[in-house]
């Protein structure tokens, strides 16, 4: 990613009424090289949580790069920890539960398989990424 790219997500994400935990977990997929990442803001439309964040990985290692690396920064910054973290032994889909908001990683056939932006059409959502 160039730096103009990456200032042009900053600037987007600093204006968007997102909780700090999850623009922090948006900067740390970025910093990992993932790929499509979505928010999604289930408030007031999902009992489970509040906020989604959707990314995928070009492969299962960096997948579990990403999830490795937003887990360590959320308990060393923010001192937070999920409450549930499923799928890091194949690392196809990721996912990390933190209750207020959750965090898919999925390569990028599952993404399309399970299409969970396609489930949650009536969410507000928020895209960051260079096309």
């Amino acid at each position: 990613m160039r730096i103009d790219d990456f200032k042009l997500i900053d600037e987007d994400l600093k204006k968007r009424k997102i909780p700090y935990a999850v623009k922090k977990v948006v900067y740390s997929i970025l910093d990992k090289k993932g790929e499509k990442i979505v928010v999604l803001k289930l408030k007031g439309i999902c009992e489970f949580t509040d906020f989604m964040v959707i990314c995928s990985g070009g492969s299962s290692r960096q997948n579990k790069a990403i999830s490795d690396d937003i887990q360590r920064m959320l308990k060393k910054e923010l001192k937070l920890k999920a409450f549930s973290v499923e799928g890091q032994r194949s690392s196809d889909w990721i996912l990390l539960d933190y209750i207020d908001f959750v965090v898919h990683i999925f390569s990028p056939e599952n993404r399309k398989k399970f299409s969970l932006e396609k489930l949650w059409m009536d969410a507000r959502r928020y895209d960051f990424y260079i096309a």
